[in-house]
C-alpha cells in the first residue's frame, strides 16, 4: 500500500518538564480542552499546561507547553481518567474508584466536596438528553457488578438519574443520548437505558483483546472487532461504513475525519474512513494512550505527550496528485466537503478535478480525462495551450496559476513520441468537437474553433469541410495562414466564403482547376464552382467568371444562368438580353439558355421562341450538310424542333416557312402549314410525300385538340377524302382509309362516309367502323332520351310544388306588414315566399336586383 503523509508527530510535553527526575512516575491519562492540557500521573498528581501552537514557514506546526500548576489529590493511587466539562469550569478526575470535581484552573476540589463513588470508568454524553446547559451527563461503570449508572453533574453537586443492569460485566462504555455502547465480557451491545431494549452487535473475547468503544459521531461508534477489524456501528445496530483493517493488538483508537487512527505497541496507523485503506504508518513504541479532543489527536507514552498534527487536506490531496494517485485524491477531496465552506470547497474541488484530468491525460487515459475535465468545468484553453501554435496569436489566454500540471507543451508530455502525440491530437479533436456547442465554449468559441480547424487541417481530417460549411467562429487570419501552410486551398476558399469574401474564394478554386495550385480535395471542383456561382447573389462575381465556366464546358457552364433560384429569377436580377448577348459566342450554351427561357420558365416572348426555332433549324441543316454533330444528336435536335413547332404559338410562322422551303424538311413544313390552318397542304405532305399515315392521323388529333367536335370531324373527313380522292388509287391508300375509319369511327359522320366509300368494299372490311358508328349512334340517342326524361321529371316536380302552394289560402289585410320593408299592404297584390312570408311586389323586385337586401326566404 502506497503511503500518504496525513499527520506529523510533534512533541507536546518533554519528559523533563513533566517528571523531572521521577523515573518511577508514569503518565496515566490526558485531557485537552482548548489550550488547556491536563495530565494525570501514577503518583496521584494532576498537571495543568497551556499549549501554544506555532505554524512554521514550511507549513508544519510546533507546540510549546507552559506549565501552570500541579496538584496532588491526596490519594496514593494513580489518576485513572480525566474529563473536562468546560461549561461548568470543572475537571472530572477518576482516582481510586472515585470521581472528584475540581476547578479547571486552580485544580482545587469544589467546596461542597461533591463526588461520585464506586466508579471503574466514566464517559461524558456529548449528545445529552437534558436541555440544561449548566449540567453534564456522565455515565460510569459501577463497582457493583453488571451495573451502569447515569449521573447529572452540576458545578457543585451530582445527581444519579438512572441505574441500568447489564447482561455481563461491562468493561468499556460510550454514550450518545439514551444509547449506551458497551463492551461486555464476551460481546459488544447497544443498550437504550430509557426503554431497556438492547441490540447485540458481535462477539469478542475480552481475555485476548483489549476492548475499544469510541463515539465518533451522532449515534455512531467505533469498536475493536475480531480479526483485527475496526468496526463501525450505529445505535440501530447496523454498520453504514466498511470496516478498517488494523492491528490485532490495538490499544487505542481515535477519529480525525476522514481518518481513523489506531495505536498498538509499536506503531500508529492511519486508515481512511472513505476507502478503508491504510494511508500512513508512524513508528511509536511504548505508547499506551490515544485520544482525540475536538479534532486534536494526542498520544502518550508513560513519559511523554505528543500531538498528531494533521496536514491540511489540500496539501494531502496535492501530494496524492503529485504521486499520480488520482482516485485516492478524489475520494479524499469528496470526503473533505463536510469540513470546508461550500463555496471554497467548490472552487477547490473543481481545481482538483482539473488537475486529476491532466494526470489522466498525461497517462493517455482519455475517457477518464474527458470526464474529469467536464466535471471540473475546465477552461478548455488550458488543454489547447499544451499544443503548440493551436491557440490564435491574438488570444489573451494565460495559464492558471498555480499551474494545473507540470508540462510546458505536448512535446514534453509525450517526450517526442509521435504515436502518443497523434493520440493526444485525436483526443483533442474529439473533445473540442463535443464541447464547441456547449456552455463550456461560451466566451472563447473563436479559440476552440480555430484550434479545431488547425487540428483537422494538419490531420487531413474529413471534418474540416464540415466545420467550414456550418456555423463556426474560426479566426480568418490565423486559419487562412494555417490552411495555406497545409495546402488546403479548397478549404481556404470555404473559409473565405464564410467570411463574405466570395471573390477570393472563387479565384482560389479557379486556380486549382487551372492547375496553378494543387489540391485534390474535390475531383468535381469545376462543377462545384458552377454550382456556387449559380446560387451566388453577387451579380458582378457571376459575370466575372461566366466566360471561364463557359469555356470549360458550355453545357455545364450555362447552368450559372439556367439553374438560378426561382425567387431570384422572378426578381429579374439578370436581364435575359444581357445573358443572350454573352452567350452569342457559345452556341450550345445559347440553345440551353433559350430552352430554359421557353420551356422551363415559359416566357411568352416571340423573339425567344423564334430564336430557339431558328437555332434548332440551323443545327438540323448543318447536320444535313454534313458539317457538324453526330446523327443521334441531330435527330434529338430535330425532335426538339418539331416539338417546339407543334407546342408554341409565339414564333414567326411565315419566317420559318421561308427557311424550311426547299430545305428537305417535309415534316416541319407540314407542321407549319398546320399552324397556318392550311390542313390540306399539311395532309398532302404527310400522305403523298412522306407516306406517313400514322403521322397524318396524329396531325388530325393534334390540330383538333381543344377544338369543337365539328372542327375535329372536318379534319378527319378531309384526311379520308384525300385517301379516297379520284385518281390512281393504290392499295396502300385504301388500307390507310380502312385503318382510319376503323380506329376513329366516332370522329366521322357515318352517313357521309357511306356515300364516299367505294361499292366494292365489303361489310366485313369495315366491321369495326360500322360497329363503332352504330354504338355511337345508339349511345347518342339513349343519352338524349335520358336527358328528356330527366327534364320531364324536373318539370313535374315544379308543377307539384306550384299546385301545393296554390292549395292553401292567404289572408291579407291592411294590418299585414311586408316582411322586407315592414310597411302595410295598400293593394291586394303581393309575392309569397315558400316559408309563408309576404312582401310587396316592388320589394321582391328590388331584392332580385340587389341580392344584399334582407330576405325572408327563397323565392319560388
Amino acid at each position: 500500500m502506497m503511503s500518504t503523509k496525513a499527520f506529523t508527530l510533534v512533541s507536546a510535553i518533554e519528559p523533563e518538564l513533566l517528571m523531572g527526575d521521577k523515573e518511577r512516575v508514569n503518565i496515566e491519562c490526558v485531557e485537552c480542552c482548548g489550550k488547556n492540557l491536563y495530565v494525570g500521573t501514577s503518583d496521584g498528581f494532576i498537571y495543568h499546561f497551556l499549549l501554544e501552537e506555532r505554524t512554521l514557514p514550511a507549513g508544519t506546526a510546533t507546540f510549546t507547553a507552559m506549565k501552570q500548576l500541579h496538584k496532588h489529590l491526596g490519594f496514593k493511587k494513580p489518576v485513572s481518567e480525566l474529563r473536562a466539562a468546560s461549561a461548568l469550569n470543572r475537571l472530572l478526575v477518576l482516582c481510586d474508584n472515585s470521581i472528584t470535581l475540581v476547578n479547571m484552573l486552580s485544580l482545587e476540589p469544589v467546596p461542597s466536596g461533591a463526588r461520585i463513588k464506586g466508579a471503574l470508568s466514566l464517559a461524558l454524553n456529548e449528545n445529552p438528553v437534558s436541555a440544561d446547559p449548566f449540567c453534564v451527563e456522565v455515565c460510569i461503570i459501577s463497582v457493583k457488578r453488571r451495573t451502569i449508572q447515569v449521573f447529572m453533574v452540576y458545578e457543585d453537586r451530582v445527581q444519579i438519574v438512572r441505574e441500568v443492569s447489564t447482561p455481563e460485566q461491562p468493561l468499556a462504555v460510550a454514550v450518545d443520548g439514551h444509547f449506551l455502547c458497551l463492551a461486555l465480557t464476551t460481546q459488544y451491545i447497544i443498550l437504550n437505558y430509557n426503554t431497556g431494549s438492547s441490540q447485540d452487535l458481535f462477539p469478542y473475547c475480552s481475555e485476548e483483546k483489549h476492548p475499544i468503544v469510541k463515539r465518533i459521531g451522532r449515534q455512531e461508534f467505533l469498536l475493536a472487532g475480531p480479526g483485527g477489524l475496526g468496526m463501525f456501528a450505529t445505535v440501530a445496530g447496523i454498520s453504514q461504513r466498511a470496516p478498517v483493517h488494523w492491528s490485532e493488538n490495538v490499544l487505542g483508537a481515535a477519529v480525525c475525519f476522514p481518518y481513523v487512527i489506531a495505536l498498538d505497541q509499536e506503531f500508529i496507523t492511519v486508515h481512511s474512513m472513505l476507502d478503508q485503506q491504510q494511508k500512513q504508518t508512524l513508528p511509536f513504541k511504548e505508547g499506551h494512550i490515544l485520544q482525540d479532543f475536538e479534532g486534536r489527536v494526542i498520544v502518550a507514552t508513560s513519559k511523554g505527550v505528543y500531538i498528531l498534527v494533521p496536514l491540511p487536506l489540500e496539501k494531502q490531496i496535492q501530494d496524492l496528485l503529485a504521486s499520480r494517485r488520482v482516485e485516492e485524491a478524489l475520494v479524499l477531496a469528496k470526503g473533505a466537503r463536510r469540513n470546508i465552506p461550500k463555496e471554497k470547497f467548490q472552487v477547490m474541488y473543481r481545481r482538483i478535478l482539473q488537475q486529476a484530468g491532466f494526470i489522466q491525460f498525461a497517462q493517455l487515459q482519455f475517457l477518464e480525462a474527458k470526464e474529469l475535465f467536464r466535471s471540473g468545468q475546465l477552461d478548455v484553453r488550458e488543454l489547447i495551450s499544451l499544443y503548440p501554435f493551436l491557440l490564435p496569436t491574438c488570444s489573451s489566454f494565460t495559464r492558471s496559476h498555480p499551474p494545473l500540471h507540470e508540462y510546458a507543451d505536448l512535446n514534453q508530455l509525450t517526450q517526442g513520441d509521435q504515436e502518443k502525440m497523434g493520440k493526444c491530437k485525436r483526443f483533442l479533436m474529439s473533445y473540442l468537437n463535443e464541447v464547441r456547442s456547449t456552455e463550456v465554449a461560451n466566451g472563447y468559441k473563436e479559440d476552440i474553433d480555430t484550434a479545431l480547424l488547425k487540428l483537422y487541417a494538419e490531420a487531413d481530417h474529413d471534418s474540416l469541410l464540415d466545420l467550414l460549411v456550418t456555423e463556426n467562429s474560426c479566426l480568418l487570419t490565423d486559419s487562412a495562414a494555417w490552411l495555406e501552410k497545409h495546402k488546403k486551398y479548397f478549404a481556404l476558399g470555404l473559409l473565405y466564403h464564410y467570411n463574405n469574401q466570395d471573390a477570393a474564394a472563387v479565384q482560389l478554386w479557379v486556380d486549382i482547376v487551372n492547375g496553378d495550385i494543387q489540391d485534390s480535395t474535390r475531383a468535381d471542383l469545376y462543377e462545384y464552382i458552377v454550382d456556387f456561382l449559380t446560387y451566388s447573389s453577387d451579380q458582378e462575381l457571376v459575370w466575372k467568371y461566366a466566360d471561364w465556366v463557359l469555356q470549360k464546358s458550355e453545357e455545364v457552364g450555362v447552368q450559372v444562368f439556367t439553374k438560378r433560384p426561382l425567387d431570384e429569377q422572378q426578381e429579374n436580377s439578370f436581364n435575359p438580353e444581357d445573358i443572350l448577348s454573352c452567350l452569342q459566342k457559345y452556341p450550345k450554351a445559347l440553345i440551353k439558355y433559350l430552352e430554359h427561357l421557353v420551356i422551363d420558365r415559359r416566357l411568352q416572348k416571340e423573339e425567344y421562341h423564334t430564336h430557339l426555332a431558328v437555332l434548332y433549324l440551323d443545327a438540323v441543316l448543318q447536320h444535313r450538310a454534313g458539317t457538324s454533330g453526330k446523327g443521334s444528336e441531330v435527330t434529338e435536335t430535330q425532335a426538339k424542333l418539331r416539338r417546339l413547332l407543334q407546342k408554341s404559338d409565339l414564333y414567326r410562322v411565315h419566317f420559318l416557312m421561308e427557311r424550311v422551303q426547299g430545305a428537305g424538311l417535309p415534316m416541319e413544313r407540314a407542321i407549319l402549314h398546320g399552324k397556318l390552318e392550311e390542313h390540306r397542304k399539311a395532309l398532302h405532305i404527310l400522305v403523298h410525300e412522306l407516306r406517313d399515315f400514322a403521322g397524318a392521323q396524329d396531325y388530325c388529333l393534334w390540330r383538333s385538340e381543344g377544338r369543337d367536335p365539328p372542327y375535329r370531324q372536318q379534319l378527319f373527313h378531309t384526311l379520308l377524302a384525300m385517301y379516297l380522292s379520284p385518281g390512281p388509287s393504290t392499295p396502300e391508300l385504301a388500307m390507310a382509309a380502312v385503318d382510319l375509319l376503323n380506329q376513329h369511327a366516332t370522329e366521322f359522320d357515318a352517313a357521309q362516309v357511306l356515300q364516299l366509300l367505294p361499292g366494292t368494299w365489303s361489310v366485313q372490311l369495315l366491321c369495326p367502323f360500322l360497329t363503332g358508328a352504330m354504338r355511337d349512334s345508339v349511345h347518342t340517342r339513349r343519352t338524349a332520351q335520358v336527358a328528356v326524361g330527366l327534364a320531364k321529371s324536373e318539370n313535374l316536380i315544379y308543377k307539384y310544388d306550384k299546385i301545393k302552394l296554390k292549395g292553401s289560402s292567404v289572408r291579407l289585410s291592411d294590418k299585414k306588414l311586408c316582411q322586407m320593408c315592414q310597411n302595410p299592404f295598400r293593394e291586394p297584390v303581393f309575392v309569397r315566399y315558400p316559408n309563408g312570408g309576404l312582401v310587396h311586389t316592388h320589394c321582391a323586385a328590388s331584392r332580385h336586383t340587389n341580392p344584399s337586401s334582407p330576405s325572408p326566404g327563397t323565392r319560388t
